[in-house]
């Protein structure tokens, strides 16, 4: 090793912890365009950050693990929606942290440890800035994981079982986030205790790992089961419907997945020279460890990929794992020089073009005001035909407002984010119109839309109890039960005031019978564009017949 990659290799281990805390808090200093979906994260926060208790004041079809942060959060910062960015720069450090923490006891070389962190940040937390459970179970995960590799390989000759019982309560707040990564996060970790136990023959940690994870479970699971909590959490019972299916599996694995495929079939070519004597090489625990985490983590994306299908790049997180093993890897069969200061600039460059498309949409949107590459007709009077203009919107019921002409309100909850003028305006009449603020006090005001802070807005109470959903997507969060139960009370005229939000581009994201009875029963006073992009969705305001 030359002197220049001598002195640099001292201050690898620093290097990485500011990259992740730096990249991690930048959320913190920029505005945010409202986001799709963002209304859950508040509303159940806010809900248990006010003591309310998830399966009695309210229902869920998930644990309640990933509300636990924003919570937290909220009863230190306020109930703002900016609360969340700030918890999920506290998610994202966690995530970050954790995965170095698993690379540390994995002994990975720190030249390497560095870029695959890099690779780690750019694919899979940097562009999270809003806390939402398809991530924030992967992040418990990768905690518990860490805590589980503390007790694989320690430092000292000894481990502690106080790691495995910090990896079970990790890993069973993935599973209460989630129910398909926790549980596949935690058939990882058994595999991973399992085949320290055949080799040391002492199966006392994986006695201590499930005793501990049953125990942190029973803590959760049985105070909230005297609240309906069978019904609610999904488990693939009625009236939930099961997402498993063999067919689209083998579709999404053969049908595409060319990364996972790929980095598979890398990582066996590398792993063939060094496991020669596959009886001596499985007695190589670091190696061996190594393998099995990253091959269950291409497993688990794999199955991700269709368990949870929205957003497209919920699994993303293997990525980082692959690229760590594969390089390490390469250094160990010397074709890569880990300690070659200069191999690894050069490496870190192309990580950094390799996931470009990650931090380009954000200095695109820049360059494409200052090049204005928005034209129809040429200068010559020529019709221009590109990849911007060779379709034409022909549907004008759609109309489509940028994010770049989206605004900001006054009002505090909704500090630093921008949505449609049209959305913004909406949101003021609606706190400012007297036919709703002078029901406030009696508390019969329904708000099925995206805008939830408008009960702390306007000071009217949630409705609670077990048989409420916390969000109204039908067949998902809440069922024919509680839908028949809102269309008879909206018959029987028992709101004063109901807000509903209509998409109809969406399968009964807010039920389409509800509608109905509201057209049926009540007059609509106002509507507006929903904070949705493409705003393809509007927010209707009903107010009972005077």
């Amino acid at each position: 090793m030359n002197p220049l990659s001598t002195k640099l290799y001292r201050f690898v281990p620093w290097l990485e912890i500011v990259l992740i805390v730096v990249s991690a808090s930048l959320p913190l200093f920029i505005t945010f365009p409202y986001r799709v979906n963002i209304f859950l994260s508040w509303e159940g926060a806010y809900r248990i950050s006010q003591g309310q208790v998830p399966y009695k004041d309210f229902g869920l079809p998930l644990g309640y693990g990933f509300w636990i942060i924003p919570a937290l959060f909220f009863k230190i910062f306020g109930p703002y929606m900016i609360t969340l960015v700030k918890a999920q720069v506290f998610i994202n450090i966690l995530s970050g942290l954790s995965f170095r923490s698993i690379l540390k006891s994995l002994q990975v070389q720190p030249f390497i440890r560095l870029l695959a962190i890099i690779v780690f940040i750019i694919s899979f937390s940097f562009f999270n800035f809003w806390p939402w459970y398809n991530h924030t179970v992967i992040v418990y995960q990768l905690t518990g994981l860490a805590f589980l590799f503390r007790y694989l390989i320690p430092k000292e000759s000894k481990s502690s079982a106080f790691w495995l019982i910090l990896s079970a309560l990790f890993l069973f707040l993935s599973f209460f986030t989630k129910q398909d990564g926790g549980g596949l996060g935690l058939l990882i970790c058994l595999a991973l205790l399992l085949y320290q136990c055949i080799l040391n023959k002492k199966y006392k940690a994986i006695l201590i790992f499930t005793g501990s994870y049953i125990a942190i479970g029973a803590l959760f699971i049985v105070p909230a089961s005297a609240y309906n909590f069978g019904y609610w959490f999904n488990h693939g019972q009625p009236p939930h419907t099961s997402r498993l299916s063999v067919a689209d599996f083998l579709a999404k694995l053969l049908g595409g997945s060319q990364w996972i495929k790929f980095y598979a079939l890398l990582m066996v070519i590398l792993l063939l020279p060094l496991f020669k004597n596959f009886k001596e090489a499985l007695q190589n625990q670091r190696l061996v460890l190594f393998a099995l985490l990253t091959f269950g983590i291409l497993a688990e994306a794999a199955v991700f990929q269709f368990t949870s299908y929205t957003p497209p790049d919920n699994n993303i997180f293997y990525h980082s794992f692959a690229f760590a093993f594969i390089v390490t890897l390469l250094s160990e069969l010397n074709i890569f020089a880990a300690y070659n200061f200069k191999h690894v600039t050069i490496l870190a460059v192309l990580v950094a073009l390799w996931w470009s498309e990650m931090f380009w949409k954000y200095i695109d949107r820049k360059v494409q005001l200052m090049v204005g590459n928005e034209l129809t007709v040429s200068p010559t009077g020529e019709n221009i035909v590109n990849e911007k203009t060779y379709i034409i919107n022909t549907d004008t019921s759609r109309v489509n407002i940028p994010q770049a002409q989206w605004v900001q309100t006054d009002i505090p909850v909704f500090k630093k984010l921008t949505m449609p003028a049209s959305a913004a305006e909406g949101l003021k009449r609606t706190i400012n119109n007297p036919r709703i603020t002078s029901k406030v006090a009696n508390n019969r005001i329904l708000n099925m839309t995206e805008f939830t802070p408008l009960g702390y807005i306007m000071g009217f109470q949630y409705e609670r109890g077990s048989h409420y959903p916390l969000w109204n997507h039908l067949g998902v969060g809440m069922f024919n039960k509680q839908k028949d139960m809102f269309c008879q009370r909206i018959s029987q005229k028992y709101y004063d005031v109901v807000l509903y939000e209509y998409i109809p581009v969406l399968n009964n994201f807010y039920p389409f019978e509800i509608r109905d009875s509201l057209k049926k029963n009540y007059e609509l006073i106002d509507s507006f564009l929903a904070p949705r992009s493409p705003t393809y969705g509007y927010i209707e305001v009903y107010a009972k017949p005077q």
